[in-house]
């Protein structure tokens, strides 16, 4: 069994989709925000930069519990753990699941989180910032729209790659993207929103 500690945001609905898509059964701990639960000591313990989402794995290593944060090092765990959503074997294949990954994790979800912050949460609008973060959020769904140009999936089957991208594709309206401009993106996100798991993993 696996604990997972959670608030509906695109981090927290990547390891949602992730879990429901292998499978593996799992406890949710919803993490209030708003309230400041990802502060509490019991928290921090298992995720001590104070971000959620973060899971306890009762059958860790050895059989023995094992907590993890940061949702690219979960969804390694995840997709190790159980052999799926990523190549076992060291490889083109492999490699250019981490490269996406890591696009993500370092990139697509940064960017795009300033975006919607800066358009829709910001109590003092800021031109510069709400452009600066919209024009590169505008840039990365055109580097996503090219890699998908001819492909199903962003590192050919699918993977923790799409998995870890597509949440934070939810609202591209806030991030004052125009998603017109990026019909492979258009395209693929219909292919993910048909998945019954991520359907699942999004209504968590």
């Amino acid at each position: 069994m696996i604990d997972l500690y959670y608030s509906p945001t695109p981090n927290g609905h990547k390891i949602t989709i992730a879990l429901e898509e292998l499978g593996l059964p799992y406890t949710l701990h919803r993490i209030n925000l708003s309230k400041g639960d990802q502060f509490a000591p019991d928290f921090l313990a298992i995720s001590p930069n104070n971000k959620i989402p973060a899971i306890v794995d009762h059958d860790g290593f050895d059989g023995q519990p094992v907590s993890i944060f940061e949702t690219g090092a979960i969804l390694l765990y995840l997709a190790e753990k159980t052999g799926k959503l990523m190549p076992v074997d060291a490889g083109p294949e492999r490699k250019t699941v981490l490269e996406w990954l890591m696009w993500q994790m370092g990139g697509f979800g940064p960017m795009l989180g300033q975006a919607h912050h800066f358009n829709f949460y910001a109590k003092d609008k800021i031109g510069y910032a709400m452009d600066r973060y919209s024009n590169e959020a505008n840039r990365l769904y055109g580097v996503l729209d090219r890699r998908l140009q001819g492909r199903d999936f962003v590192a050919g089957d699918y993977s923790i790659a799409d998995i870890a991208i597509f949440p934070w594709t939810r609202t591209y309206e806030r991030q004052h993207v125009t998603i017109e401009q990026s019909p492979n993106v258009v395209r693929w996100r219909k292919n993910m929103f048909a998945r019954p798991a991520v359907q699942r993993g999004m209504k968590v």
